[in-house]
């Protein structure tokens, strides 16, 4: 059961992670890792995006995208079946010295002047890394917290993540303002980033062999072709399991749905804030962009104090649905106006809603799905997360101006929205036929 009074089970958390050496090192994996990813990813974007060095379209901002995400969300849920074999103490301390050597090679790509599509390629596999580390720790927070404080501690944690992403963000902007935008101030800030895989590496070696799970017999499993073949089959697996509890799928749902609209509106803003708003007091450029992923960390922020007071009361799946709802609002009523400032307040309310629906849905993930499948669907939900965000970025490049004004697309994929709440009323649908039945 989740702790009925919120403000008891924040206390209770953060007691729990000041006398648990496990909470406080998974803690500590989660933070400097999502530090690491808030510098890497300003950085690149300084890099790529805003670099008078170099001249990207909408094209080629989401050819970028794609090449970031879509190739590992093709093998995320293999991924996740490994999550479910291998020690996950021994995944997150190779994965954190990897992306510590692979973010070093694309700072020295970046000071010899390499091409977007060797950088985005490099990109691609620190991210990639990055997405395998929060998919072993969301899968391992179970085996150091009790089920009854996951929902507090999920909002815990990502509170405090989301102000350490911020902080990665602005180191990198402020480093590339003080030495100057171009390949050498980027490449300064991403090896910066660095230090958060680092920290991430010390922490995760301090864990006990299998202290994060799987709870398996590593030993006895299959071997050679046979252990391929389980690899092989965990996109299938973890479909089953989401489709299996339709708490989840409701999650999944909801996940899918605002991620397809933030994609659009990710890259509407970075078009718009490109250049100067006549009238306007926003900042464009980089550090435009950089007061946008600011306004869109602090309605995460709030989202990690919200959520714990309406899960328990709504319930995980009305709470996803109150969230649809209101991000439907924001879309149409700030985003879809296109000036830059009510652009930062739709940032800031749409991380509100999006981070709600997120946490909302890590809760019934590490709730309703047994330990033996849960890195499968946590990479899974890597999955929905990447290959919605990239499908709706390449469908807006195709549709908007070079500036990104267009109030028609913007409306438009609020829609979606429209589409998951229909989704999760035939999924609950499913859920009463299904007890009507028995």
């Amino acid at each position: 059961m989740i702790d009925d009074d919120p403000e008891r089970g924040i206390t209770r958390v953060v007691g729990a992670i000041r006398a648990s050496p496990d909470i406080g090192r998974l803690a500590t994996v989660r933070f400097a890792g999502q530090f690491g990813d808030g510098m890497f990813q300003a950085a690149l974007t300084g890099a790529i995006l805003f670099n008078p060095e170099r001249e990207t379209d909408p094209f080629a901002v989401a050819a970028g995208f794609t090449v970031l995400l879509l190739p590992y969300s093709i093998i995320g849920p293999f991924a996740g079946a490994l999550l479910d074999r291998w020690d996950r103490r021994l995944v997150l301390l190779v994965a954190n010295i990897v992306r510590a050597i692979l973010i070093a090679v694309v700072a020295t790509c970046l000071l010899a002047g390499a091409g977007e599509s060797l950088l985005l390629l490099l990109a691609l596999s620190v991210v990639g890394v990055s997405r395998f580390v929060m998919a072993g720790v969301s899968a391992g927070l179970p085996h150091v917290v009790k089920p009854s404080w996951l929902v507090p501690m999920n909002s815990v944690l990502a509170t405090v993540a989301s102000g350490f992403a911020g902080i990665g963000a602005a180191a990198a902007v402020a480093l590339i303002a003080v030495i100057g935008e171009g390949d050498t101030a980027s490449a300064v800030a991403v090896i910066g980033s660095a230090l958060g895989s680092v920290i991430g590496a010390v922490a995760a070696a301090r864990f006990a062999a299998r202290a994060l799970g799987p709870d398996v017999d590593l030993d006895a499993g299959p071997t050679g072709f046979d252990a391929i073949r389980v690899v092989a089959a965990g996109l299938r697996t973890g479909a089953a399991a989401v489709w299996n509890s339709p708490g989840v799928t409701t999650a999944m749902i909801g996940i899918g749905s605002h991620r397809i609209v933030f994609g659009s509106n990710t890259l509407i803003m970075v078009l718009i804030l490109r250049e100067p708003e006549e009238g306007g007091n926003v900042p464009n450029g980089l550090v435009g962009f950089g007061v946008a992923v600011a306004a869109t960390a602090s309605g995460m922020l709030i989202a990690a104090i919200v959520a714990p007071f309406l899960i328990p009361r709504l319930g995980r799946s009305r709470t996803i649905v109150v969230a649809l709802c209101f991000a439907a609002v924001v879309q149409v009523g700030l985003v879809a106006t296109l000036s830059q400032q009510l652009l930062l307040a739709g940032a800031f309310f749409l991380g509100l809603a999006g981070q709600t629906i997120k946490l909302t849905g890590d809760a019934a993930m590490q709730i309703e799905i047994d330990d033996a499948r849960r890195g499968q669907v946590f990479a899974l939900q890597d999955t929905v997360f990447n290959i919605t965000f990239v499908l709706a970025l390449v469908v807006t490049a195709a549709n908007v101006p070079a500036d990104g004004h267009s109030v028609a697309v913007a409306v438009a994929v609020s829609g979606f929205y429209v589409i998951g709440l229909v989704a999760i009323a035939l999924n609950q649908r499913r859920i009463t036929a299904g007890q009507g039945s028995t």
